[in-house]
C-alpha cells in the first residue's frame, strides 16, 4: 500500500495558502474594493483607511494566494481581482458566511440600520425593458467607470441629495452599490423616499450582475445585460 502521506501534506498545505489569506478581515475588504474595480496600492490605501504598508502587505498576501493579480505602472503598482474564479470564491465566501453565521448577519444589521425594500435581478431586469424603472448606481464615479450595469445612471451617493432634480418623479427608483454590505444604496433609498420618491434598492451590486453577465456570457444567455471599460486611474474615496 503506498502511502504518500508527505506528497499529501504538501498538497493539502498548497491549497491552505488560499485559506490563510482569508483569515484576515482587512484582507477581505481589500477584495471587496477590487471586486467594483482594479486599484493601486495608494488609492487602496486611502479606501481601506489603512497604511501604505500594511496594505501593501496585505495585497502580497492576496497575490501570493494567487487572489490578485498585479500590474506595475510607472512608480506605481495597480492590483486586480485574478479573473472570474478569484470573483466567485471571494462572493462564495461571503455568501456562505452570511448564511452559516448568525455573527454576519448581526453584524451586516448593526452596520446596515433596517433594510429597505428590495428588488431582485430578474424583477429589474424586467421592469428595465418595460422602461418603468429608473436605475441608478450610487458608487463612486470611478467604479461606475470601470464598469457598471447597462442602463444606469452614475450618481454617487455624495451628490444624490443635490440631484435628486434629476431624476423622474413619475417612475420608480432602484439604487445599487457595491453589494449586500455596501450602505450606499440603503443610504439613497432613504434618501430618496425622505423626498417623497418611490424608491428600492438592488438585492445585489455590480460585482454580483458582473458575474451573472460573465458566466451567461460563457453559456451563451445574453438575458444579463453588463457593461465594463477600461479602468481609470483616478483618485478613490474612502468606503462607507
Amino acid at each position: 500500500m503506498v502511502s504518500g502521506r508527505p506528497e499529501k501534506d504538501v498538497l493539502f498545505e498548497a491549497i491552505a495558502l488560499m485559506g490563510k489569506a482569508f483569515a484576515s478581515p482587512r484582507r477581505l475588504e481589500l477584495l471587496d474594493l477590487l471586486a467594483q474595480a482594479p486599484r493601486t496600492v495608494d488609492e487602496l490605501a486611502r479606501a481601506s483607511e489603512q497604511s501604505m504598508a500594511n496594505t501593501s502587505q496585505h495585497l502580497q498576501a492576496l497575490h501570493a494566494a494567487g487572489m490578485v493579480t498585479r500590474t506595475r505602472e510607472g512608480t506605481s503598482v495597480r492590483y486586480a481581482l485574478a479573473g472570474t474564479e478569484a470573483l466567485t470564491v471571494w462572493l462564495a465566501l461571503r455568501d456562505a458566511s452570511v448564511a452559516r453565521l448568525a455573527e454576519v448577519e448581526r453584524a451586516a444589521r448593526d452596520y446596515l440600520g433596517d433594510d429597505v425594500e428590495t428588488i431582485d435581478r430578474a424583477e429589474l431586469i424586467e421592469r428595465m425593458r418595460r422602461g418603468d424603472v429608473v436605475l441608478v448606481d450610487v458608487r463612486p464615479a470611478e467604479e461606475y467607470a470601470a464598469g457598471h450595469i447597462e442602463g444606469a445612471r452614475s450618481i454617487p451617493i455624495d451628490e444624490l441629495e443635490s440631484r435628486l432634480a434629476e431624476l423622474p418623479a413619475d417612475r420608480e427608483i432602484v439604487a445599487y452599490c457595491r453589494g449586500p454590505f455596501c450602505a450606499y444604496a440603503h443610504e439613497a433609498v432613504r434618501t430618496m423616499r425622505a423626498s417623497g420618491r418611490r424608491a428600492q434598492r438592488l438585492g445585489e451590486g455590480w460585482p454580483e450582475w458582473r458575474l451573472a453577465g460573465e458566466l451567461s456570457r460563457e453559456y451563451g444567455d445574453r438575458r444579463v445585460p453588463a457593461r465594463r471599460t477600461r479602468p481609470p486611474a483616478g483618485h478613490e474615496r474612502a468606503a462607507r
